[in-house]
């Protein structure tokens, strides 16, 4: 006799189920098709840099992860349903109020295939895809390489915590849900099937039933056991305290018994659900059930609330103290701030050093940077940019570079490609990514320096004096290679190199360029034509003529999106910056290794930590770590795009293992040439979290750091006018950003290329410490910390920048120079030791009230002890605090190392052998000048441009009557002769 759908179940007709098996087989299809194609797609783009052995290594292990907890899931799934199936009773009611499930049961039976293999499928499916992202720490424990340090409690080396304690804990979690699985399946299935019943009084349950499920709880229980035993080790790293992350007393004497003991107890109530699963009697899983309840709430949970309420809070000092000792010494290890690394100095901080002692620098004073990279990027655009599709960064880069044997800090960038900078008439798909392929060019700027009206030509000083390199000029930099093909404003694929036809690339402004680097992946042909235009939705790359038989398509162009996919098992640093390497373009991009799991160390929140007061800076994963090491140096070609990675710190054991994982990969220490580490930094985000852990853990003593007396601070950016007007309120929200500077501290012989930052109180305004980072290749990653005495206080940045807004003069130009037409902007308050005591330094720049206006330099504020200078000079500026002749250690006013924003004193017209035009000029020169000087001293900055430009003009007839050539041998006058570091472009 056929049986009857249920009520409720209507029957689908053949058709219909044969449309939606089609359906889903087509959805399926498309699905697959879109993964594997993006799949392919990654394949070639590993191929390309040589990291093909990645690509593979993570495929294999993500399938492998995906096909064991599939199996393992599904698996118990299907083998608890196949179990209840085969010992369901023989008899049970067909319908009757005693069996209100019969329906479902003869549904179930006649489907009993799809049931039996449709639910574990399923199940498998979706656990197989949940596990198969746990790649890095399956990889991380098949090649676990031993730390050679031990955790002060079990005597275990932190390779068990960083390795091997995460797998084990992974296979517990997937273990659980494999048993809880099988029994929820088991127990609805028996239900189902008649094996248990609820008709009746105190209902049924079958032997066949209560044997399965009473297993499965017992396994269940057995598990909570070894979840139990492993969490004694994870208490090393608890963070119960917010004062410090490990083991506290009460976990050490409260919780980690208790764990012990409930292990025990867990073992004796799956002994008891064992036996519980052959006896018919229930009680004794029921009372071993209750027993592992009551003593998981009196021993985990009342106990070490008694103990942390009546022992630990009445005397938190003496109780915590071995544990705050162990944070310390665990925190220090893990985040590279070991007394080995970090050297702690003692510093007067003095307040009336002489003009002769600051004169006497020829170290810091002379290389005081005035040009801040947060500011001047639409300085470097409106100057440099050439034409509207290219681009610098929002933010520019620091670095420094040797010439005639002299360190020098320069503000570095890249003219890039700026896709979004094509105008409406540009935007073609043609032109998007066969003609606008790339940037070009290198420029730099000395940092402590600007130009001045009489050198620019143009009656405009204060600007940045440019070094260019592109193709057609040539720097000091001597830039072999400057077309930019790979850049961080560059968003659009490109495809190059048409074979057989001309050169259809945009290169300069008479010329094309057809692409010649290896980078990049073929499309000439067919098939992968066809995989980019599915993949890009594209239809022309598969019906475009221009394409050859050997071109190529360049995608992923963001220097740092590559190293985080060439190397995805590191934190890429979030700023990249553009070096010059024996004549080729390389960024250089710093790689972080990481662990969660330091047993001791203080966890950091990564992406609120490195936040500053920058705009527009990437976030970092808002992830915690409690571990860190800048283990890895990449560089990828500017030009060609190839990623090679440099291990820097070979003894980290967490990048040992994953060498271990993608073997022959990373390069050694060794094989970094001597040109490319004089251009390593040290990196600001590592920077960012050691100097917040260094306002805790300078500390030594377990009372004062409870305490946190003697605790610093980062301060707030007082410059930063975007989230408060000051710092005493408690408005701003930004810190003060590290910077990178060229110094020589006491005990130096030499200026050395350095990260700074200062620390002030906590929660206090006064300066508590300085700190520097090293980048000189001998004494890379070395940290000085200048301790300031506690018996003075030294005024803070934001101190300063209020004794600097309140002193009258500055505070009367500020309001002249913020206008209805421009405005002020502050550059970087950057403190230096100077002379036993703090010299703090902030250019002002002004800027028209435009979008198009940038900013330019018109102001340098000094300040020292409690005397501050504000004049159109560094050098005047410091004269003001110290007294004449404090700044003739700046040499070459307008020059590197001069800093000058005005110019300089006009020749004297009575000077001999001038011609009549040249006298004439000169004195209008004279006459300029004075005007100059007394608007200035008048605070009117009208009259000043006026004055320039006076000055300017009169320059120009003095220079061409002063040279001009007879007659006969016609020669261009000086003010059309090309400077170096003058005119963009040259």
């Amino acid at each position: 006799m056929a049986m009857r759908p249920p009520v409720g179940m209507p029957k689908l007709s053949r058709r219909s189920r044969i449309l939606l098996i089609v359906g889903a087989l087509i959805l399926g299809a498309f699905l697959l098709a879109s993964q594997l194609l993006g799949t392919y797609v990654d394949w070639l783009w590993f191929g390309e840099v040589g990291f093909s052995s990645v690509f593979t290594t993570v495929l294999f292990t993500r399938i492998a992860l995906f096909v064991a907890v599939a199996v393992l899931i599904g698996g118990s799934v299907g083998l608890s349903l196949f179990i209840a199936y085969r010992s369901r009773p023989v008899f049970v009611p067909v319908a009757g109020p005693d069996d209100p499930v019969s329906r479902y049961r003869t549904a179930v039976l006649a489907r009993v295939r799809i049931v039996g293999w449709g639910i574990p499928l399923a199940v498998g499916l979706v656990a197989g895809t949940a596990a198969q992202s746990e790649w890095e720490r399956v990889q991380l424990f098949l090649n676990s390489v031993p730390f050679g340090v031990n955790d002060p409690e079990f005597g275990r080396d932190i390779s068990f915590y960083a390795f091997r304690l995460p797998f084990y804990e992974w296979l517990v979690s997937w273990a659980f849900v494999a048993v809880a699985g099988a029994f929820f399946v088991g127990l609805i299935a028996h239900y189902i099937f008649g094996g248990i019943r609820l008709a009746g009084r105190g209902g049924q349950l079958s032997a066949p039933a209560r044997v399965q499920l009473a297993v499965l709880a017992g396994v269940f229980v057995l598990l909570y056991g070894v979840s139990y035993y492993l969490d004694r080790f994870g208490l090393l790293l608890s963070t119960r305290k917010a004062e410090f992350n490990g083991a506290t007393y009460t976990d050490l004497h409260a919780v980690m018994p208790a764990k012990l003991i409930l292990t025990i107890i867990a073992v004796i109530c799956a002994v008891a659900f064992f036996v519980g699963a052959f006896v018919r009697n229930l009680q004794i899983p029921v009372i071993a059930a209750v027993l592992m309840v009551l003593s998981s709430v009196l021993l985990g949970a009342a106990w070490p609330l008694l103990l942390e309420q009546f022992s630990v809070r009445p005397n938190p000092i003496a109780r915590e103290s071995q544990s705050i000792e162990r944070n310390i010494a665990a925190t220090r290890n893990a985040y590279g701030l070991t007394s080995d690394k970090v050297k702690y100095t003692d510093y007067a901080g003095k307040s009336d050093s002489s003009q002769a002692e600051v004169k006497a620098d020829q170290g810091t004073i002379p290389n005081i940077r005035l040009l801040d990279p947060g500011v001047l990027a639409p300085t470097f655009t409106q100057q440099q940019q050439r034409k509207n599709f290219y681009s610098f960064g929002d933010k520019l880069d620091i670095d420094r570079y040797t010439l005639d044997g002299k360190i020098q800090d320069y503000i570095v960038a890249v003219r890039e490609l700026n896709s979004a900078g094509l105008a409406e008439n540009q935007r073609d798909w043609l032109n998007r990514h066969l003609t606008y392929t790339h940037g070009d060019g290198f420029v730099a700027a000395p940092a402590n320096t600007v130009n001045s009206a009489l050198q620019d030509g143009s009656g405009q000083g204060g600007y940045p004096n440019y070094q260019v390199s592109d193709l057609s000029t040539k720097s000091a930099f001597n830039v072999e290679q400057p077309r930019i093909y790979f850049g961080e404003k560059i968003t659009d694929y490109a495809i190059v190199g048409k074979a057989g036809q001309a050169a259809a690339e945009y290169d300069t402004d008479s010329s094309k360029y057809t692409y010649t680097g290896k980078g990049g992946v073929p499309i000439g042909n067919w098939f992968n034509r066809l995989a980019f235009a599915a993949n890009e939705g594209e239809r022309n790359i598969l019906f475009s003529g221009a394409i050859g038989s050997d071109s190529k398509i360049i995608y992923n162009r963001n220097p740092r999106d590559r190293v985080m996919k060439a190397a995805p098992w590191l934190t890429v640093d979030a700023d990249p910056y553009p070096a010059v390497v024996d004549g080729r373009i390389q960024w250089i991009v710093d790689g972080y290794t990481t662990l969660q799991n330091y047993p001791y160390a203080q966890r950091s929140s990564l992406g609120e930590t490195v936040q500053d007061s920058l705009p527009g800076q990437p976030r970092l994963p808002n992830t915690q770590i409690n571990y860190i090491r800048n283990s890895v140096k990449a560089t990828v070609d500017a030009y060609d795009g190839t990623v090679t990675l440099y291990a820097v710190d070979e003894q980290d054991p967490v990048l040992k293992a994953w060498r271990g994982v993608f073997p022959n990969l990373v390069k050694g220490n060794s094989e970094v040439k001597p040109s490319l580490r004089a251009h390593f930094r040290y990196p600001e985000d590592l920077f960012k979290v050691q100097r917040s852990l260094l306002a805790r853990y300078h500390v030594e003593q377990p009372g004062v750091f409870f305490n946190q007396n003697e605790f610093w601070d980062v301060p707030d950016d007082p410059t930063d006018e975007t989230v408060g007007t000051s710092t005493a309120t408690g408005n701003r929200e930004g810190k003060q950003p590290p910077y990178y500077v060229v110094a020589q501290l006491n005990g130096q012989n030499k200026p050395t290329f350095q990260l700074t930052s200062a620390l002030t109180g906590l929660r206090r305004e006064f300066l508590a410490a300085w700190v520097s980072a090293s980048s000189d290749p001998d004494t890379y990653g070395q940290i000085n910390v200048l301790r300031l005495p506690t018996n003075t206080q030294t005024e803070g940045p934001g101190q300063v920048q209020n004794r600097f807004f309140s002193t009258p003069e500055v505070t009367e130009n500020r309001t002249l120079f913020s206008n209805p037409n421009a405005s002020a902007v502050n550059g970087n308050l950057i403190t230096l030791p100077v002379a036993g005591g703090l010299l703090y330094v902030e250019p002002i720049y002004i800027q028209r009230k435009d979008q198009n206006a940038f900013p330019q330099l018109a102001r340098v504020l000094v300040s020292f002890g409690n005397r501050v200078g504000f004049k159109p000079t560094l050098a005047e500026a410091l004269d003001q605090v110290f007294g004449a002749g404090a700044g003739s250690n700046i040499t070459n006013p307008g020059q590197p190392g001069g800093g000058t924003t005005t110019p300089g004193q006009p020749p004297n017209p009575n000077t001999g052998g001038l011609n009549e035009a040249a006298q004439r000029a000169a004195a209008d020169m004279v006459s300029a000048w004075a005007k100059y000087k007394k608007a200035q001293t008048d605070g009117d900055y009208a009259t000043q441009g006026q004055a320039l430009k006076d000055l300017d003009d009169a320059s120009k007839r003095f220079d061409t009557a002063r040279q001009a050539p007879p007659p006969q041998q016609p020669q261009p006058s000086s003010s059309n002769q090309p400077t170096p570091t003058s005119k963009p472009g040259g």
